[in-house]
């Protein structure tokens, strides 16, 4: 009996990681990830946490030191945030205490039990006119989103040193709607072709896939194990430089759609938050490690997409 005991327990990964915003496009990649990896994992959401993951509201310094001191984990991935740009012009408030206070009160949190902070920030804290950046070139956010992310970043770092900032460009991947990504937004225009839609082509973007930063965040956490020195700011990027225009065309191709009706559009846009033309990310550092994985653009939009197609007919086509 006591031999089967302890044959059970050996099955219990002795890694813990706790992934904040678990319920989000980055989150639920990131869970995946590391739970497929051998890794005990706990995931915490707010809003559709229940019943997959804990229910934990950032806000509330209670409730995030009870998680943490509960589960002890080794590393914290804190994918949490306000990211929609004209959502955090429009209550800068509530995007401060997301983005800064709760990432502030997390790295205290995370000091507190030793574990290794990941936190995940944006190329939007450069202003997109000296491309490709290196971690160590100076920030310049055009936006308060950048702003409030490039505050967390110092926040995070003050309140514990033994912390990543892993910045990332525009993200797709498995989205549960097409809302999720500013990306996978553009399928329907895509795919209604009966209507011209116009398309930016003015800013220089480079969609990265949350299968590609969840993996990075999963060799990161496994290279800090072994090295202490791993720590400070990071950048990953897929290296596909597209506008929407551009992507929107790729994801035409992919689905074999037409793309005549979609239309370019050169002009910096004149609504919503500033955007940078080009914050391209330099990933170096993170490939001298050997760290890094990248999806091919279409390979990965076909995959997200490929539920949303209207007309099924296409998937004979597409496939086969």
């Amino acid at each position: 009996m006591l031999l089967e005991m302890e044959q059970e327990d050996v099955d219990i990964p002795s890694r813990r990681v706790l992934i904040t915003g678990a319920t989000g496009l980055l989150g639920r990649a990131v869970f995946k990830e590391f739970n497929e990896n051998n890794w005990n994992t706990v995931g915490c959401g707010y809003r559709r946490a229940q019943p997959r993951f804990e229910h934990v509201n950032l806000l509330d310094c209670i409730a995030v030191h009870d998680i943490i001191h509960d589960f002890q984990p080794h590393v914290i991935v804190h994918c949490a945030a306000e990211r929609r740009p004209d959502v955090v012009e429009g209550q800068p408030d509530a995007a401060s205490q997301l983005n800064v206070a709760a990432s502030a009160n997390l790295a205290k949190e995370a000091a507190g039990v030793g574990a290794f902070l990941i936190y995940i920030s944006t190329d939007y804290v450069f202003d997109g006119t000296s491309p490709p950046y290196k971690e160590t070139d100076v920030p310049n956010p055009l936006n308060l989103y950048g702003k409030t992310k490039l505050e967390g970043e110092k926040a995070v770092l003050e309140n514990n040193e033994e912390t990543a900032v892993l910045r990332i460009p525009v993200l797709y991947g498995e989205v549960e709607r097409l809302e999720e990504s500013a990306v996978t937004v553009m399928f329907d225009k895509v795919q209604f072709s009966n209507k011209s839609a116009n398309m930016d082509h003015w800013q220089q973007r480079f969609p990265t896939n949350v299968k590609d930063v969840a993996a990075v965040c999963r060799q990161l956490a496994e290279k800090r194990m072994l090295d202490p020195s791993i720590k400070g700011t990071f950048h990953w990027s897929g290296n596909e430089q597209m506008t929407k225009y551009e992507m929107a065309c790729a994801i035409a191709d992919a689905f074999n759609l037409p793309s005549s009706h979609l239309r370019p559009i050169t002009d910096s846009p004149v609504v919503g938050a500033l955007r940078p033309k080009n914050a391209q990310l330099d990933c170096s550092k993170l490939e001298m490690l050997g760290i890094g994985q990248r999806t091919p653009f279409r390979a990965g939009i076909r995959e997200s997409l490929w539920p949303f197609l209207v007309d099924k007919r296409w998937r004979q086509t597409v496939f086969h």
